[in-house]
């Protein structure tokens, strides 16, 4: 599994402490940054980040800004990307069983390091359940590339 991380400014701390996280479990990643802490635009390392999942480059990807309400919205612009919002272990589970999320995003903001890491450990530890769900991944599919809209 090879996994991409991003965070704007606002995330920079728990994107930190994800990437150890990563680390412990001996995930590869790429950590895309950004390194900073004054104010740089979401969409600038959310939607990147988003297109190498979508490309195949990356089996997943996890986003953190403010409140992960910013890069939810960015990575759901790229066709292919299921990116899910997830502060709790319920979602964070259930977004992989019934969704088939590629991605998640959490906000610094919103939740600390150690509820963070269980979500991305439940998350990645997750697989699809396909079933019921998998009609129902199909028909967003199947709506996300008609070329008719």
């Amino acid at each position: 599994m090879k996994v991409i991380l991003a965070s704007d400014h606002g995330g920079v701390n728990l994107r930190k402490e994800i990437g150890s996280l990563l680390e412990e479990m001996h995930i590869e990643f790429e950590d895309m940054g950004c390194d900073c802490e004054e104010s740089v635009d979401y969409p600038d390392y959310g939607i990147p980040a988003a297109e190498r999942v979508a490309s195949g480059e990356f089996d997943k990807g996890i986003l953190i800004c403010g409140t992960g309400i910013g890069m939810s919205i960015s990575a759901n612009k790229v066709k292919g990307i299921r990116a899910a919002l997830v502060h709790d272990v319920f979602s964070a589970k259930a977004t992989r069983e019934h969704n088939d999320s590629n991605m998640i995003t959490m906000g610094e903001r919103v939740i600390g390091a150690g509820l963070a890491r269980e979500i991305v450990k439940t998350w990645l530890e997750t697989d699809f359940q396909a079933g019921r769900h998998a009609n129902r991944i199909g028909k967003i599919t199947e709506y996300e590339t008609n070329e008719t809209l």
